[in-house]
């Protein structure tokens, strides 16, 4: 059984629901759940005791076995943003997973999330990814997230126009809804279909200029620069987290411009 987020009509507030699958006569169940109802309780004890995995017993009904790992002390969140179709789950699974969803494409409903634990200067950085819905009608849910998130991943898919003329209202949307600090970066995903491209590198490169923002071209499904964002992003937020009186400020767009140059030249080794 999985759980969305949405808005319920009148509701005026986030609510959960579950799909429950489908009756005898083929409609689908959904149980939903307000979330002003909803109680929130806090797992506390030591180092040590347990609580990820009462956490995880509850939430899969199964023990993970193996050495202990404590719970990562820095975390941040990341969102996903984008209209729908420019590979936004298929970025944060090929993250995630190392692996691409091919097949039949299914939108994402409301907000999903994952997380994933990167080393970031020999610190362990936490990363709750949100992989939200791009269509018109969840946009009332994204905006309900926007202001959690430290950094937002913009895509567009280089082989759609529409989506890549969206990107001018997803930042005006971010500008107004997100937190004024908020690191943003502009990616050109499916890179790897070259033969359809109708979006050229240099507007992308133009665009993100024009906003100021650092900008990439990705492939979800073959793994380009998809690891080099997530890791960027990380840095970033990790050294405004914990940065030195003596530390030099970590300059986002020189690191990837470094790391793209160091990657091309190991290609041709």
């Amino acid at each position: 059984m999985e759980t969305y987020w949405g808005y319920q009509s009148g509701a005026g507030c986030p609510y959960a629901y579950s799909e429950l699958g489908a009756n005898e006569f083929g409609i689908q169940n959904t149980s939903y759940y307000n979330e002003d109802i909803l109680h929130k309780t806090i797992l506390v004890g030591d180092s040590g005791v347990g609580k990820t995995s009462l956490l995880v017993q509850f939430d899969q009904g199964k023990f993970i076995p193996g050495s202990f790992s404590a719970t990562v002390g820095i975390g941040f969140t990341v969102m996903l943003l984008g209209d729908s179709g420019v590979g936004k789950t298929c970025f944060l699974v090929q993250f995630k997973d190392g692996a691409f969803l091919s097949g039949t494409f299914i939108a994402t409903v409301g907000i999903d999330f994952r997380n994933k634990v990167v080393t970031v200067d020999d610190v362990k950085v936490k990363l709750q990814i949100w992989d939200t819905a791009g269509q018109e009608r969840f946009r009332s849910v994204t905006h309900a997230y926007y202001r959690d998130a430290q950094a937002l991943l913009l895509l567009y898919d280089i082989t759609n126009k529409v989506s890549f003329d969206s990107i001018r209202a997803w930042l005006t949307e971010i500008h107004e809804y997100a937190q004024k600090d908020v690191v943003i970066m502009l990616l050109g995903n499916k890179a790897d279909m070259s033969s359809e491209r109708v979006i050229r590198t240099e507007d992308g490169e133009s665009l993100a200029r024009e906003y100021g923002v650092p900008f990439m071209e990705t492939s979800a499904k073959t793994g380009m620069n998809v690891e080099l964002a997530f890791l960027a992003i990380a840095k970033e937020l990790k050294q405004r987290a914990v940065k030195q009186l003596d530390e030099p400020r970590f300059q986002i767009h020189d690191y990837i411009e470094s790391e793209k140059r160091r990657s091309n030249c190991c290609t041709f080794l």
